[in-house]
């Protein structure tokens, strides 16, 4: 390696980074000090409007304007109390990042001086620009009012001195410009329909919500390296790069020893995550060098999300004091496994109750069985929708790559269980059954924790795989927003716990007991969603054969993917439950679109000024070298250069040749990119972009690639990956 080109990287700077003020006191004593959660809203709130918060929280109901301000003071008096001077609401624009408007907590006096303020109509309503967000044509640039408005379900917390107010953000007309406004609503369509179901076993159940565990994966890569890549610190991807000889074939480095530099960082950000009341609970070593995974316990969905995309800013802002970079691209190194965001998804009751954990007795399992078909049922009416979901340009590159996510959805239920389903589908009818039918079938049902406790294993290439307890959607990319696919797993599943509370209410009505109604809705459920179902490898080319004769439709294009929700079946999904009417879905439909253009076109630029200024101009250096090298050896030994220098000659034959390819793909590239920077319609233009701009990209790495293993290391230009993926 040069010795000059990365001075930074010499023994001092490598071991060179800021030590941790991590505290010495447990974490139970630091958790949630920086969120103003009930605890303290009891302190600083009178009690007629902490009563009203809390209901209103628990209940959804509505705060009027003296309570508001009244939580407003009590806010801002635990706010300054800690050295706050500013509040913001926090937000999550549709572009997988978050959003803030930092506001003083003063009012000046005209007589000179001001005093410290803050209202019930500033917590509740702040009016950012709308326009300058992502809004798929909901907003033209001239129309540019947009209202956050505070989400009390999600608690406020300090960040940076800062009083942060989670809160939704919408346009002028009330259409949703962000994730939140509609992940809570297609939350509250699940605990309506949770409840309704649930209610046939146990009256006493008044309350489902939504649990989200995620786990998080990401890449660190020294800050050096990085700020020496253009291409990693503009696109978040090496766009050129040949493989290291050692990379994670050994198999060595996924849950091995974490090292020192990296475990301090992660001691620093899990340190700034428990004040914020993020419950992280695991770290450990990924698959690919330089990979790493954290995850939390399970949380109430809204808060999960907000806590997610929290602590990707965290771990950001901490890396920087440890001269790291993270990188929560999807596929930031060609040839290893790249990063996801599994999100795991359950439903637990104000009765203490997982309704996807079997139970000890018959009724709790058959409990278990409505929920859990139902969940089945809804990937399989609603898989495609699913897949749909976490579809963006970024997490294209794992599509199919024998790595999360599948092209087609399929479920894993775990052998054992399946057989259970089984035999509920053959021993179940629509006729009246005999008491020892019933007895039999009970017995069977009441097995199913002791069937769980051993045999219920994970299935690595299932997207929607059930463990346990959860099922988890593995397909989500480790940069986006885990409420993109939240919204649409949650309203398939409604949709479908809606369907069965119905269907085991109209054969009630026809004078089927209920506990056979409940069955036969079960069993009706099981032989109607069976196709998705599947134990196998899911990367596998004989699953695609397989599925295609199943029936199942695979997503292969992410153009394609991004069209899925507007499909009648789907669009007709959202408006029936009132998650998104026409012009959301059309708008996020063009923001997708318009995302991705933006981030090929970025790359393309990137890759362009790299070939032309860097890497040609490299190689030519090194070219020249020996073609004087050839020259010298004619001059002095004129009867056997040829045959001395063959290899030479070889050499500068191929490096030609791969430059002339670099420059008329960068060449080709460009003028196409061009031709669709004209194309008026965005759709139009990101297929383009997608099928004929893209993959100039993996043409022009190509070339490159192998010439970075030509080219003297001394002279060649860029960090590679064996220097990359090695922190020391």
């Amino acid at each position: 390696m040069a010795t000059l080109r990365f001075k930074a990287l010499d023994e001092i700077s490598r071991r060179e980074f800021v030590k941790t003020t991590l505290s010495d006191e447990k974490i139970s004593s630091i958790f949630g000090i920086d969120v103003f959660d009930r605890e303290k809203m009891r302190h600083y709130i009178p009690k007629d409007a902490y009563d009203s918060l809390c209901t209103a929280i628990d209940e959804g109901k509505n705060i009027d304007r003296k309570t508001a301000n009244q939580i407003a003071i009590g806010m801002k008096t635990w706010a300054t109390e800690r050295g706050c001077t500013h509040y913001s609401h926090w937000f999550q624009p549709l572009n997988d990042s978050t959003a803030e408007k930092h506001d003083a907590f003063f009012e000046p006096i005209m007589s000179g001086g001001c005093f410290e303020t803050f209202k019930g109509d500033l917590l509740i309503q702040q009016e950012p620009d709308a326009s300058s967000f992502p809004t798929g044509g909901l907003r033209n640039t001239f129309e540019a009012r947009g209202y956050s408005a505070w989400d009390p379900s999600s608690p406020a917390f300090i960040l940076d001195k800062t009083l942060c107010i989670p809160s939704i953000f919408v346009s002028y007309t009330g259409e949703a410009l962000d994730f939140k406004t509609p992940l809570l609503k297609s939350l509250q369509k699940v605990q309506d329909a949770a409840v309704d179901v649930a209610q046939l076993f146990d009256k006493d159940v008044t309350d489902v919500k939504v649990t989200l565990g995620w786990e998080q994966e990401y890449f660190l890569v020294d800050e050096a390296l990085f700020l020496a890549r253009p291409d990693l610190a503009q696109t978040g991807r090496t766009l050129m790069g040949h493989i290291a000889a050692k990379d994670q074939q050994l198999e060595d480095h996924y849950f091995g020893a974490i090292p020192q530099r990296v475990s301090e960082f992660m001691k620093d950000f899990e340190e700034q995550a428990y004040r914020l009341g993020i419950p992280l609970k695991t770290r450990h070593n990924e698959v690919a060098p330089n990979q790493f995974e954290c995850a939390p316990v399970f949380e109430e969905a809204n808060i999960a999300v907000d806590h997610n995309t929290l602590l990707m800013n965290i771990m950001r802002r901490v890396a920087l004091r440890h001269k790291l970079r993270v990188l929560f691209h999807e596929k930031p190194f060609h040839g290893v496994n790249g990063s996801g965001k599994h999100c795991n998804w359950s439903l637990a009751t104000n009765t203490g109750v997982n309704l996807l954990a079997p139970g000890k007795t018959p009724k709790n399992n058959t409990q278990f069985l409505a929920f859990f078909v139902s969940a089945i049922k809804a990937a399989h009416d609603y898989g495609l929708l699913m897949m749909s979901s976490i579809a963006s340009e970024s997490n294209s590159h794992r599509l199919g790559a024998h790595e999360a996510p599948p092209v087609v959805m399929s479920v894993f239920a775990g052998s054992t269980l399946s057989a259970v389903l089984d035999s509920i589908e053959e021993r179940v009818t629509d006729k009246k059954m005999s008491p020892d039918e019933k007895t039999d079938i009970k017995l069977d049902i009441g097995k199913i924790p002791d069937i769980l406790l051993d045999n219920t294993d994970r299935n690595r290439t299932s997207p929607f795989a059930f463990t346990g307890n959860r099922f988890e959607f593995r397909a989500t990319g480790s940069s986006g927003n885990c409420a993109a696919p939240l919204i649409v797993i949650n309203a398939a599943i409604a949709d479908t716990l809606i369907e069965f509370k119905n269907d085991v209410d109209k054969l009630i009505a026809k004078g089927v007991k209920k506990d056979e109604a409940i069955l036969q809705t079960i069993r009706n459920y099981i032989t109607g969603s069976k196709v998705v179902r599947f134990e196998g490898n899911g990367y596998s080319d004989e699953w695609l054969k397989e599925a295609e004769k199943r029936g199942l439709e695979s997503i292969n294009n992410v153009t394609e993917a991004f069209k899925a929700p507007l499909r009648p079946k789907f669009s007709n999904l959202f408006k029936r439950l009132g998650i998104f009417n026409d012009s959301e879905l059309k708008a996020r439909f063009e923001i997708n679109n318009e995302i991705l253009v933006k981030k090929i076109q970025i790359e393309s630029r990137v890759l362009a000024d790299l070939a032309t200024n860097h890497i040609v101009p490299t190689v030519i250096k090194y070219q020249n070298v020996l073609i004087h090298n050839v020259q010298g050896l004619k001059d002095i030994l004129p009867d056997q250069y040829k045959e001395l220098a063959a290899e030479e000659i070889r050499t500068i034959t191929r490096i030609a040749g791969h430059v002339k390819a670099i420059r008329e793909g960068v060449h080709d590239m460009v003028e196409e990119r061009k031709r669709f920077n004209n194309v008026s319609d965005v759709v139009e233009r990101a297929v383009g972009y997608s099928e004929i701009v893209r993959p100039y990209l993996d043409t022009i790495r190509y070339h490159i690639d192998h010439l970075e293993r030509i080219v003297d290391d001394e002279l060649w230009p860029l960090p590679k990956y064996r220097e990359m993926m090695s922190i020391n």
